[in-house]
Order: structure tokens, then sequence, then C-alpha cells
């Protein structure tokens, strides 16, 4: 099967990687792009978990105006000034600003949620449960799933991407840490909306 030069260009463009990977992945996948796209991804994506050991003090803050009644400032960080100046890079901070002003996170990862709030609402679960007659031996299961839902609906990598809610935010990272090639952190994030406080 021949395999088109523009969709060796077109694979390496979206994953990073160079025009012979592209094609060896073009060729494995009988020049079926979707499938060639995918395998690279998770090939891609498993350097990313590599990469995010590696300290990233380098990056951009940005900044997102929502009708004048909710801004946003958000500092993401990479690991050199040269990928901070990509406009890859600066789109994905501008994304990712847009997208905490349109679904309000609380927290930036699951790592940040302070463990007494999660105590608070394991117990209210709990609680709820235990009220609504669930068995005993199936409540901790069901209220585990229920804080699990709760805190992901709260936290900005477990959030569905307001522009792709096929993937998280969390996902997105990746996504781009696998394409550029460097570690990517989202290190912190303020959200003011006219007339609300916390």
């Amino acid at each position: 099967m021949a395999i088109s030069l523009d969709d060796v260009k077109k694979l390496k463009e979206l994953t990073g990687v160079g025009l012979t990977d592209a094609k060896n992945a073009l060729t494995e996948s009988n020049g079926d792009f979707d499938k060639a796209l995918e395998e690279m991804r998770k090939k891609g994506l498993t350097r990313a978990e590599k990469k995010g050991d590696r300290e990233a003090l380098e990056g951009l803050v940005d900044s997102y105006v929502h009708s004048g009644r909710i801004g946003v400032l958000v500092e993401v960080n990479c690991e050199t000034d040269f990928v901070a100046r990509t406009d890859d890079f600066k789109s994905l901070v501008h994304d990712i600003a847009l997208h905490i002003s349109a679904s309000a996170p609380k927290y930036i990862g699951a790592e940040d949620i302070p463990a007494e709030e999660t105590e608070r609402v394991t117990l209210e679960f709990s609680e709820k449960a235990k009220g609504e007659g669930k068995p005993e031996n199936m409540i901790e299961q069901i209220v585990g799933g229920q804080v699990k839902k709760y805190f992901a609906e709260k936290t900005l990598l477990d959030q569905p991407f307001v522009k792709n809610p096929d993937l998280t935010v969390g996902d997105l990272v990746k996504d781009h840490i696998a394409r550029l090639g460097e570690n990517i952190v989202v290190r912190q994030f303020r959200r003011i909306e006219l007339g609300v406080t916390e």
C-alpha cells in the first residue's frame, strides 16, 4: 500500500515524531491514518509520562477576561524558554485560561485537595447513602465512586476540556508534553467572578 507524503507530514505535525517514525507508523497500520495516530499518541504519552519528573521552571503567565465579568490568571511551566515562546505552548496556556473561566475548577490536581475537605465530602456521602438504606457492605464502594466524581468536577486536570470534551485538561497537557518534548506543569491559577467571593 502506498503511503502519501501528506499523511506522513500531517502525522509528524500532530505527534511531534520524526518523519521516519511517522512513515513507519502509517506502514504498520496499512495506511490507516487514524489507527497510526492512535498508536503514535500512545507512544508519545508514554514518553510524556517519563518527562513528568523533569523540572519545569520556564513558561508563561496568561490572562483571559470573559465579558468583563470573569477574569483568569494562570501560570503554566515548561522546561525551556524556547518552548515557552512557541505558538503551540502559548495556545495551550491560553486554552487552559479559557477553560478555567468556563469551568471554574477549585483545584489543579487531586493532590491539591485538602484532606479535611475529602473527609467532609466522604462523611456527607456516607450519611446520605445510609439514609437511603443502601446495603452496608456496598456503602464504601458507592461513596468512593461518588467522592471521585464530585472532585473530578472540581479538579482542573480531571475536567473535560471545554473545547473538546472527549479529552480531559490533563490529556491535553500530556498531548503537548508528547508533542513539545518537555515536561509541562500547571503551577497555579486565580479565577475572579464579578460579585462572587469564595
